[in-house]
């Protein structure tokens, strides 16, 4: 199904635009963060001059926007249950064979479905000279890895690996995913580019009616983001400060929000709340704004966004080492720690000890930092940059890693 054409001309492009297919499996806005991230390239690339479409497969869920410059191509699921599990799409499979021009690169993001097979698969078949960038968001991560581990490497020996080593570049969004790139054996050239931020325009009085004494952690609600140990750490402090409360907001994944509830019962903390999701982009604003303090306890992150969106909105933060955010410190905008109740517990007494005056500062200067190296235009930049590599040859662009 055609959600919305957008300018892309199905007759063709010049062969001066580039012609950009990215294929994710699914865009459910209570999904992680490619569900994010892949519309908001798709349109920054748009911006800057490429033609772009994205296609995704059907799912029940609402999806995210892709914004007007960007066609939307949703397809059915085929195949049974098991198809529908893996998102086999004979329709999309076809649509990217008609895709394939000349000047056409495929981008590909996520990894165990179908829809991150069939490029490789038309790269293999096709005598056109396309050109493949494979995402693979975080899932290489030991800790993704471990998740349904029996299902994972079958698929990894008969489909997944194959398909990743005929990319033409692979794509990191940070350091340590590149790391994991290579402990999977692969050597394909790596570009490293981080994701991007759409910065929100900020009034001093959009601060909301709280004190700020609020600790908000924001996210998917599933064991792998490290709630319980939050929780744990919040017990251990909670009596010292007594005018702070702790809000936990997100979609709810095996009802782990119950797990929650009762475990926040059993440790007797009180001023703690448990909550569904926010999609829109004022109440979420309006959210970050209220707190005082943002913290990400997960066991591991290809990027998260919601740390970006937390800095955006002047708000310091309080990330473990399980997401790669080391700048925080180096910046002086949060806290980079090491798992475990103890860390969190005496990162969560620091920050709530300071001051608002020096968290209002930390805030800001992680704005900056946000607007300096994660806007989308210049992360746009930098993969079109990859992909004009890709296309004309010569030096590899600076983001580029070969060995």
């Amino acid at each position: 199904m055609l959600h919305r054409p957008g300018p892309y001309s199905e007759a063709g492009t010049s062969p001066r635009v580039l012609d950009v297919t990215h294929v994710v499996a699914g865009l459910s806005r209570d999904a992680g963060g490619p569900s994010y991230s892949v519309p908001a390239l798709a349109a920054a690339l748009a911006q800057r001059g490429a033609a772009v479409r994205v296609r995704t497969v059907e799912t029940d869920d609402a999806r995210r926007d892709v914004g007007d410059d960007v066609a939307l191509c949703a397809h059915p699921t085929a195949g049974g249950p098991l198809g529908r599990l893996l998102r086999a799409s004979p329709s999309l499979k076809a649509a990217l064979a008609a895709d394939a021009r000349d000047n056409s690169i495929l981008h590909t993001h996520g990894l165990w479905l179908m829809p991150n097979i069939y490029p490789a698969r038309l790269k293999r078949r096709s005598d056109r000279p396309l050109k493949l960038v494979h995402s693979p968001r975080g899932m290489l991560a030991p800790a993704a890895l471990g998740i349904s581990a029996w299902k994972k490497r079958p698929f990894w020996w008969l489909l997944q690996k194959s398909a990743l080593e005929a990319a033409d570049c692979i794509h990191a969004t940070a350091a340590s995913e590149y790391e994991e790139i290579r402990a999977a054996g692969l050597g394909n050239p790596v570009a490293i580019i981080p994701n991007g931020i759409n910065l929100p325009l900020l009034a001093e009085t959009s601060r909301g009616q709280s004190d700020g004494n609020v600790v908000l952690s924001f996210g998917r609600i599933h064991p792998k983001k490290g709630l319980d140990r939050l929780l744990r750490a919040w017990a251990r402090v909670e009596h010292e400060f007594p005018t702070w409360r702790l809000r936990i907001v997100g979609p709810a994944e095996v009802r782990h929000d119950e797990e929650l509830r009762a475990l926040a019962q059993a440790l007797g903390v009180k001023k703690v709340s448990i909550e569904g999701p926010i999609y829109d982009a004022d109440e979420k604003l309006a959210m970050y704004r209220d707190a005082g303090l943002f913290v990400l306890p997960t066991l591991n992150e290809n990027f998260a966004l919601t740390v970006a969106e937390a800095l955006g909105a002047e708000v310091p933060v309080i990330s473990t080492k399980g997401a790669p955010w080391s700048g925080l410190e180096k910046e002086r905008c949060g806290w980079w720690i090491d798992h475990g109740e103890e860390p969190l517990a005496a990162a969560l007494r620091n920050a709530m000890t300071i001051g608002q005056a020096e968290r209002r500062a930390m805030g800001k200067r992680g704005r900056a930092w946000m607007a300096r190296d994660f806007g989308w235009d210049r992360i746009a930049s930098d993969m079109l940059e990859v992909y004009r590599w890709l296309k004309d040859g010569g030096s590899p662009p600076p983001t580029v890693r070969l060995g």
